[in-house]
């Protein structure tokens, strides 16, 4: 049934590319993924505008995937997908947020997954629209890159592009947020110390 839904949207190329992006981050445990590629292999030199149309509705429905997370909450997660995928994806976001929604934009593991979890969770909104932006931003482009400057060669590098975009983004997310925590604590750190040099210099005037 699915692929039949698949073989449908196919024929309507760019809306049905707009279709199935917005419904990955909503409800339709197909990946986009699976539509943008044999679209961009029908004409490569489109591959980027493909591209294009399935980003923008992915941002379209990150946010009523989200609302639907936090209305109906957790449970309609496991009526819609794999106990895997959402144990994963939960797992992912206790230890680290931020991190699981750019993790979640380059894995197998639908993306309805990652914004309707932010929902359940509270995560908030503005947070999720702009890690999402980032990494569905490398997915998306990243497939269609390959396919206008390969051509339909392309085919049969794009099924690793999620592994080669983990090894490569993944680390650099990771050391990004290390250097953002330093960098906070560092600031905290002085704030106290100011703080208690100002209480000193008080105590020392008022005697």
């Amino acid at each position: 049934m699915l692929q039949n839904i698949l073989d449908f949207l196919m024929e309507y190329g760019y809306l049905g590319m707009f279709i199935h992006s917005f419904a990955d981050a909503v409800i339709f445990p197909v990946p986009a993924f699976f539509l943008q590629v044999p679209l961009s292999l029908v004409d490569p030199s489109q591959a980027l505008w493909i591209a294009t149309v399935g980003y923008i509705a992915c941002l379209i429905g990150t946010p009523v995937g989200y609302f639907i997370g936090k209305v109906l909450g957790k449970s309609v997660l496991y009526k819609l997908l794999k106990k895997e995928w959402i144990d994963s994806a939960t797992e992912m976001f206790q230890k680290k947020g931020e991190v699981a929604i750019f993790i979640g934009s380059f894995t197998p593991i639908p993306f309805k997954v990652f914004t309707i979890m932010s929902g359940c969770l509270k995560f908030p909104l503005w947070k999720l629209i702009g890690y999402a932006a980032i990494g569905r931003a490398v997915k998306f482009y990243a497939v269609g890159l390959l396919f206008y400057f390969y051509g339909k060669m392309a085919e049969n590098m794009v099924h690793n592009v999620s592994l080669y975009i983990f090894l490569t983004v993944v680390p650099l997310i990771l050391i990004g947020l290390w250097v953002k925590k330093i960098v906070a604590k560092r600031r905290q750190l002085k704030m106290e110390s100011n703080g208690v040099s100002n209480g000193i210099n008080e105590k020392l005037m008022n005697k």
